[in-house]
């Protein structure tokens, strides 16, 4: 086994390794210096900068306006996002059980909701209740009857 700390070859390591890390300082000390001349450069280089942009002047800039006949801007910014896609769900009510019990599940099992019969229906956009609703059938299809909407500021509220 070598012993790095008090043998002749552990000496000689050592002397390896102070002869590295003076190496290294020169290093650090060489680059040190040429960064602070960076440093000095570049100082030079941005008070020339600051000095010219005070003779430089600026382009005149017109207001954009819309042409006549032309669409308002406020329609064309909405026109779009409204064809932005966006899902769109209702939320009949949610349980919580465990694992064991999810696969015990099979057809005909029955899950209790956290939601009374005739309670209404939480409508999700992108996650985020808008309104709530009831059931109904229309031609034989599903649909939902809006019957309380969220108002923007109760939304916004919520977000907070």
């Amino acid at each position: 086994m070598n012993d790095t700390t008090g043998t002749e070859g552990g000496e000689e390591t050592g002397d390896e390794w102070a002869a590295a890390m003076n190496e290294q300082a020169e290093v650090e000390g060489a680059s040190a210096d040429t960064a602070a001349g960076d440093d000095a450069d570049w100082g030079a280089a941005m008070e020339e900068q600051a000095t010219a942009e005070g003779t430089v002047e600026q382009a005149p800039m017109q207001n954009l306006v819309a042409e006549e006949g032309g669409e308002n801007m406020a329609d064309a910014n909405l026109d779009m996002i409204l064809d932005i896609p966006v899902n769109i769900s209702m939320e009949v009510g949610a349980s919580k059980i465990s694992i064991r019990n999810l696969l015990k599940l099979n057809q005909g099992s029955v899950v209790e909701l956290d939601r009374l019969a005739g309670e209404p229906l939480d409508v999700l956009v992108n996650g985020t209740l808008i309104a709530h609703g009831e059931v109904v059938v229309v031609n034989e299809k599903y649909g939902i009857r809006l019957t309380d909407v969220i108002s923007a500021a109760e939304r916004i509220q919520k977000l907070k």
